[in-house]
């Protein structure tokens, strides 16, 4: 991507009022926060807050929080819906998004965007690449239009035989990082709302995105027929 392409990214809602909403949203979800983290600490026991190291704009690096759903093991930082990791609680509660509600903090001290591209684990992101710079030139967020259309991301990676970290770095990724700048290229406040409005529905919903479901199947066949 060039100099210029990078120019033409837009910002959306303003900060202001991201910080204000998710005040707002965290206020009227804490009563069912403190029920889920005492659900997790009688099912599962400690930690309740699942932390990890995330990269954010311009490369920082800053610290997510989400409602723990997986057990402590060494293994990839991909996770597909049959994951051994992930406890019973800890599945409804991502099927749900229930998981993501903490983060609503890192909108609030400005690490994220309520809307922007999903941020990345260090080792996912390499800052050599020219559409990484450009995907890092703004706050990643709590969702955006390819989390909405791609909600079944861990269904998908469910179905890969081999290696899916691989083909989640060869094959989804790519994917991923397009579709991150066609939208940042005509964002704006108006967008980012229809954002939020479709990630909600897509939360009720699991029929949003079959397009793009179905895209990412016929990589997956590309990808198994490539390693057999």
């Amino acid at each position: 991507m060039s100099d210029l392409e990078r120019e033409n990214i837009r910002t959306g809602l303003p900060r202001a009022a991201e910080a204000i909403l998710a005040c707002a949203v965290l206020a009227l979800v804490a009563p069912l926060l403190v029920l889920v983290a005492l659900a997790i600490l009688v099912t599962d026991g400690a930690p309740v807050i699942f932390r990890q190291e995330r990269v954010g704009r311009g490369g920082r690096l800053f610290r997510i929080y989400k409602l723990r759903t997986m057990r402590a093991s060494i293994g990839p930082q991909v996770t597909s819906a049959d994951d051994v990791r992930v406890t019973r609680l800890g599945r409804l509660l991502r099927r749900a998004k229930i998981d993501e509600l903490p983060a609503l903090w890192n909108v609030i001290k400005g690490d994220m965007a309520l809307v922007g591209p999903r941020p990345e684990v260090p080792r996912y992101v390499a800052l050599d690449d020219p559409r990484w710079r450009a995907v890092l030139a703004v706050r990643p967020g709590l969702t955006d239009p390819v989390t909405v259309q791609l909600r079944d991301e861990e269904r998908l990676l469910a179905q890969v035989r081999g290696d899916r970290e691989r083909f989640y770095l060869e094959r989804l990724q790519p994917l991923k990082l397009e579709a991150y700048l066609r939208y940042l290229q005509r964002r704006s406040w108006r967008s980012d709302l229809w954002v939020l409005f479709l990630t909600f529905i897509a939360i009720i919903s699991s029929r949003i995105g079959d397009d793009f479901h179905e895209l990412g199947k016929a990589s997956v066949g590309r990808s198994s027929s490539e390693s057999s």
